[in-house]
């Protein structure tokens, strides 16, 4: 809770407070939410020490033989739920995970965001970010039957959703998370609630439990809400648009009041670091099968390597709601979808764009036409088909036509948007 700043304290707090029973939260390398349960009388045991988990039992940890791993609560991360557990007040803390000397555990998503941070926290730099998480609410776990047909920014009278929202939005507040907007997004029965932007680390935590909230309310009113990123063929898939900025003494150095699109030569080169790099970490930002589902065209996520300031086609955007203001000058990343593990969806966007500037990368210029709209031969301007027997056997003409090429695509393009099943029972109950 705000201002304890102690082990000591939080002990305190949660002895006048009843709280008989702590969640010790840590993630696996696919971001997904795991907890050890303690109580009250061994809370300051493991504040000092930590508490021994089984690394083997958790995906992307340890392996067998060297399993015992400790999760080592951060302090700054205490909590009460929002919501009594049997009657009984629950507090919360976020773990790293450490080896048993105290040693970071290599395989600690939240220590490669500590690591990544630490270097440009030495130059006196701190990356802030505002995530934007989309989410689906749906009739149950089995039941696969939208709550609504509104669209956009609709207000539905006595609509179910956003009452299930509204009461997200004063649960996350009650945790200490402050809530910027919330509102229906383009799909049925879509949502989104929006964070205020906030340093990297605070901010992957805040992630972490705004996920676990949302799902909470819902199954609290009898409903299902999910982060897959494509739960239904046919409507906007959910993203996480991640806005991102380097400041350093309170000054934006992505920030130039006479640059046209208001961006710095740093934040120039940062930007052409995510343009670069993107094929490299897509991996990271969208992790699932499901997620190259959600980046097909025409429904408004990115589906090439383009940047605009208007444009939401494009994969990066300089937004230009407050344009020439300082301190909203930023970045924002549009591919990453909200089931992926955020502390290294964090991690890797610093580490692309700090790549940019060190490689001192000249920006592209901007896209700003709708890139959906754009025919095969505009995206295709300056490739070409590198399949020297093909061109041989064929000339470079006829090679796409005559070997399959085109037809190929159009099968896939018919396929990348549908749902399987296999997608719907793998993640439709964890995402």
């Amino acid at each position: 809770m705000e201002g304890l700043k102690s082990k000591k304290e939080i002990v305190k707090f949660c002895e006048e407070k009843g709280v008989e029973m702590i969640h010790l939260w840590f993630v696996d390398i696919l971001g997904q939410l795991k907890a050890v349960g303690i109580t009250l009388h061994v809370l300051a045991d493991a504040l000092d020490g930590g508490v021994g988990i089984d690394g083997s039992s958790v995906e992307g940890f340890a392996r067998i033989y060297e399993s015992d791993l400790i999760a080592m609560p951060d302090v700054s991360t205490f909590a009460l739920l929002p919501w009594k557990v049997n009657g009984e007040h629950v507090g919360r803390l976020i773990c790293d995970i450490q080896n048993p000397d105290g040693t970071p555990y290599a395989g600690d998503t939240r220590h490669v965001l500590k690591r990544a941070l630490k270097r440009v926290e030495k130059q006196g730099y701190t990356f802030y970010l505002g995530p934007e998480l989309e989410y689906f609410y749906f009739k149950s776990v089995t039941d696969r039957t939208l709550l609504d047909h509104a669209g956009y920014f609709d207000q539905v009278p006595d609509d179910i959703g956003t009452e299930l929202r509204s009461r997200t939005v004063e649960a996350l507040q009650e945790m200490g998370i402050a809530v910027e907007a919330s509102h229906h997004e383009v799909a049925s029965s879509q949502h989104e609630i929006d964070l205020k932007y906030s340093e990297a680390l605070k901010m992957a935590d805040q992630c972490i439990t705004y996920r676990y909230v949302v799902k909470e309310i819902a199954r609290q009113g009898g409903y299902y809400a999910t982060f897959m990123p494509k739960p239904v063929y046919g409507e906007n898939g959910s993203g996480m648009h991640i806005h991102q900025s380097l400041f350093k003494g309170g000054k934006n150095l992505f920030f130039a009041a006479g640059d046209k699109y208001h961006l710095s030569k740093t934040g120039r080169s940062y930007l052409a670091g995510l343009l670069n790099y993107m094929p490299e970490f897509a991996s990271i930002t969208n992790q699932w099968v499901n997620s190259y589902k959600r980046l097909v065209p025409g429904f408004e996520a990115p589906v090439y390597i383009a940047w605009g300031q208007r444009n939401r086609s494009a994969l990066v955007r300089v937004p230009m709601y407050k344009p020439g203001h300082e301190k909203a000058t930023r970045v924002e990343l549009r591919c990453p979808d909200p089931a992926c593990n955020p502390y290294l969806a964090f991690a890797i966007c610093l580490a692309a764009g700090l790549k940019g500037i060190d490689s001192n990368l000249t920006l592209r210029p901007p896209v700003e036409e709708d890139i959906y709209e754009m025919d095969a031969k505009d995206l295709a301007a300056g490739h070409t088909i590198d399949c020297p027997v093909l061109v041989i056997v064929g000339g470079q003409s006829h090679t796409a036509k005559f070997y399959g090429y085109e037809n190929a695509w159009i099968e896939w393009d018919a396929y990348r948007t549908r749902i399987t099943d296999y997608e719907l029972e793998k993640y439709y109950p964890i995402l």
